[in-house]
């Protein structure tokens, strides 16, 4: 009505006036202010506005309005969006449906829920992209908006009783909320609906059936979705195989890949990335080789997603001599590619590399996140150098990245490894709002210093605060109660663990127990407890429980557990060394000699336990006998040591 208002009303108007009579009556009053406004806004970054003359034909209007919108959905400009729909309401172009449905979109991608539920319930004819964009919209807004996800299926209901048929874009939707939520008997129920209709013959929905299932772990399902479609496309193909890399089936993913390629398709950057993530253990680390050759065959080593998954596979096998190879030769690097070879070297111990890594990446003109700080952070605690510790600290104070939770978990588990309990406490008081990560991380901080009684209280504030532990809360927990010989403590924990968290106990939490037990001198407790054990004993629960036989002095059940750990690590030497001290410290001489025989027969050397200390940046590491090596900083650093002994030694130290 204000609109009319405007009007010159000597002209006759017709009526009921139709959009575009309207409109064009319209034009002479509003299409100005609407170019005027299109000047001054971040709209004309992005859509080319047309001259101000040609503004005044509505098809005109119509078509840059239709792109304004597009580009407001895309970039999330609500303000922009609701100026647009308050000049189409001007316009008369409230009726038409398709700038109707962008506007819903709009709204529904900037989270606007309340004004697109209301413009949804106000459109005059629906049709079935308008069903499909709220459908799917709602999904999109989440729980973060205060919107339940699962609202979308009572739209389909609606849907479906206004008599308007589903396509495959509203199947898809619907699909893709049950495989976010695992809702696998909703998920069934539109598999059989899917059918019904028709629709299980489509890629797009068969895609969407074959990630629900693989998610779910049903993965003979999913291949039956698969093997359903006639034609299927190349995403089609990937998808089966992500199905069978999620499920932790590298077999079957190399056997799909073959299929596909005698299919005719040889697959692109997603198939070869998807195939070398399975490959990051040794027993598929020879499938990972060759992929990487069918790689390099195709080209697609250039493509930064799989040269990152080559760079990850190589590193989880301790082969950094070909990561960084892989690495160093990238056209075309990102984040991503930079986080995956600092993770790499931080995993096989190389905290020089690392920070040098962060050096060159910073130079490059690339910006960190904190999975690149925490992976920093967590190599500095590898190699215990306390001086790139703090460089990295304050680093993530720079960029306050200190506020994550991945690089405070980091930065304890830093200051943990590098002695500096104190530090470690301080990034726990520091932290926000911690989690079971970071009350965990301290818990073994204390245990590993040996330091029970703080241990069990920190362990204990973890509980009132409502923290949930999990087993490696328990697992350090137990270890500190190892350490300090905490029986009745440790057994509590580990009962509370069992019948009130109902956490089935591993390998681990029994060889703490089993320590725990013989270190305290019941031997007997002990063994009855590796008798009992539900699973296979592994050889560091026997090894445990061989020192602790050792230091009690029964050299009987120490046969007992020897005779198991060489058949369980017959090459490892260091169980027949001290095995042989046993008998030795028992002076039995006969098995000395034997146990030596068979230690003799042996191939594997042992390796020799070392120190290490960290001068001017740098990391020296020290063994046994080194001094005739050409290291005139060892020989340096060894008469600095001759000349205080003396004087510790007069005073008794």
């Amino acid at each position: 009505m204000l609109c009319i208002c405007k009007f010159d009303l000597k002209k006759q108007l017709q009526f009921p006036p139709t959009p575009y009579s309207l409109a064009t009556q319209c034009f002479a009053f509003s299409s100005h202010q609407l170019y005027q406004w299109i000047l001054h806004s971040r709209l004309r970054a992005h859509v080319p506005v047309p001259d101000e003359t040609h503004f005044r034909d509505p098809d005109t209007v119509h078509l840059f309005c239709a792109k304004a919108l597009k580009v407001s959905a895309k970039r999330a400009f609500l303000p922009e969006a609701k100026q647009l729909h308050t000049h189409l309401i001007k316009f008369g172009f409230c009726h038409v449906l398709s700038l109707q449905n962008q506007i819903l979109s709009v709204y529904l991608k900037c989270k606007e829920t309340e004004g697109a539920d209301k413009l949804f319930e106000e459109l005059p004819g629906r049709n079935v992209v308008s069903w499909n964009i709220m459908i799917r919209g709602i999904v999109g807004c989440g729980k973060d908006n205060g919107t339940n996800p699962h609202l979308g299926f009572s739209y389909f209901k609606r849907m479906l009783l206004e008599k308007v048929a589903p396509d495959d874009i509203t199947f898809n939707g619907l699909i893709g909320v049950c495989a976010q939520f695992h809702d696998i008997d909703m998920g069934m129920q539109l598999h059989c609906f899917t059918e019904k209709l028709g629709f299980d013959l489509d890629c797009f929905v068969g895609n969407a059936l074959i990630g629900l299932y693989g998610k779910c772990g049903l993965v003979e399902d999913a291949r039956r979705v698969f093997n359903v479609v006639p034609c299927k496309d190349s995403v089609m193909w990937n998808v089966m195989i992500a199905c069978y890399v999620l499920n932790c089936l590298s077999v079957d993913a190399f056997s799909m890949f073959n299929s596909m390629r005698l299919d005719g398709a040889n697959g692109d950057e997603f198939t070869f990335s998807s195939l070398l993530s399975i490959c990051d253990n040794k027993e598929d680390y020879d499938f990972g080789k060759q992929a990487h050759s069918l790689v390099l065959k195709q080209s697609f080593d250039s493509d930064v997603l799989v040269a990152s998954a080559l760079i990850n596979m190589y590193a989880k096998n301790e082969n950094i001599t070909d990561a960084r190879r892989v690495f160093d030769k990238m056209a075309i690097r990102n984040v991503v590619a930079w986080n995956t070879i600092i993770v790499g070297c931080g995993n096989n111990g190389d905290g020089n590399e690392v920070m040098k890594l962060l050096r060159e990446m910073l130079r490059e003109g690339f910006f960190p996140d904190e999975l690149t700080i925490s992976s920093t952070l967590s190599s500095c605690a590898y190699t215990c150098a306390i001086t790139e510790t703090l460089q990295a600290h304050a680093f993530a104070v720079k960029l306050s990245f200190q506020e994550f939770l991945s690089v405070s978990n980091s930065l304890i588990s830093a200051y943990t490894k590098c002695g500096s309990i104190t530090g470690a406490f301080k990034c726990y008081r520091l932290t926000a709002e911690p989690d079971v990560i970071t009350w965990t991380s301290l818990v073994n901080a204390y245990a590993f210093h040996g330091l029970a009684k703080e241990a069990t209280e920190m362990f204990e504030k973890m509980l009132s605060s409502g923290i949930i532990p999990d087993r490696i809360s328990f697992l350090g927990v137990l270890s500190a109660c190892a350490h300090c010989g905490l029986v009745t403590k440790g057994l509590r924990y580990f009962k509370l663990m069992t019948n009130v968290y109902h956490i089935v106990p591993d390998s681990e939490h029994y060889t703490c127990l089993v320590d725990l037990l013989g270190r305290y001198g019941l031997i007997n407790e002990a063994f009855g407890l590796l008798s009992s054990m539900p699973m296979e004993v592994e050889p560091e629960t026997l090894g445990a429980f061989i020192g602790s036989c050792k230091l009690h002095a029964n050299i009987g059940l120490a046969e007992w557990a020897a005779e198991k750990l060489f058949i369980k690590e017959p090459e490892k030497v260091v169980n027949y060394a001290v095995m042989s001290n046993i008998y030795a410290s028992h002076k039995h001489w006969y098995d000395v000699e034997r146990v030596r025989k068979m230690i003799g027969e042996k191939r594997d050397a042992k390796v020799p336990g070392c120190s290490w200390i960290e001068i001017a940046h740098q990391v020296y590491s020290f063994v046994s006998s080194d001094k005739m090596k050409n290291q005139p900083e060892a020989l340096e650093m060894y008469n600095t040591l001759k000349m205080l002994l003396g004087p510790m030694k007069e005073e008794n130290i």
